[in-house]
């Protein structure tokens, strides 16, 4: 008599639960297939303007990726690696059926993170484009994105997989916010704001909402789900 609202609770509860990870996962893609469109674009500009030797003139965007190519693609390499390669590692279907190519994931997963998070932070302080703002912005959700791969990797460690799932979420959800920043400058464009007063603003925005999604997901999704 007692146990069908309990069944009825459980399932909407995975319903939820199911839901949740559905919209998360459309939003995480999405994000990285903005952040591989705009790559593209980037290497191709970035060529051009290398192999002329010609900087773009002062104040466009596209100059500090020919003044600095060596810092900027320092950042951008080990950033592509980790962005591909960390829905993968995250994947709780590769990480079941096979904990051996997820732990390699892993081990190639980190580092790159760690690499492109130090130039991520060089980058905002030597070349930024939205001024003081990106520079703060760089260093302060750089600083957590670092901060949050070596606790999972110290929580992998002493065996907290759980704990150590959670903290590679929070890092992921900072990586695939370089997506929801070019997001932000369109929609900041198209409303007749300058990309370069939109700049910095959009960092602070973008990585704001999805440090607050992630720990939104966390908490709607607690161990072991993760």
């Amino acid at each position: 008599m007692f146990s069908l609202p309990s069944n009825d609770v459980q399932m909407t509860t995975t319903e939820r639960l199911s839901a949740l990870k559905i919209t998360g996962w459309a939003v995480a893609l999405t994000l990285i297939s903005v952040v591989l469109v705009f790559l593209v674009i980037r290497v191709i500009t970035d060529a051009g303007n290398i192999t002329s030797g010609v900087l773009p003139p002062e104040g466009e965007f596209e100059r500090r990726y020919a003044q600095y190519p060596v810092l900027a693609y320092l950042h951008i390499a080990p950033g592509l690696i980790y962005l591909l390669g960390a829905p993968l590692q995250l994947s709780a279907r590769i990480r079941s059926r096979n904990i051996g190519l997820h732990r390699a994931m892993g081990r190639l997963i980190i580092p790159a993170g760690l690499v492109t998070g130090v130039f991520a932070i060089a980058v905002g302080l030597v070349m930024p484009f939205g001024e003081v703002a990106e520079s703060l912005a760089s260093t302060v959700f750089g600083l957590y994105f670092l901060v949050s791969l070596v606790l999972a990797y110290r929580a992998i460690r002493r065996g907290e997989v759980s704990l150590h799932r959670r903290w590679m979420i929070r890092a992921f959800a900072i990586g695939v916010g370089v997506g929801l920043i070019r997001i932000v400058v369109g929609v900041a464009s198209a409303a007749g704001i300058d990309i370069e007063s939109s700049f910095g603003a959009a960092f602070w925005i973008a990585f704001v909402l999805m440090t607050l999604g992630a720990e939104v997901w966390l908490r709607q999704r607690p161990a072991p789900y993760g």
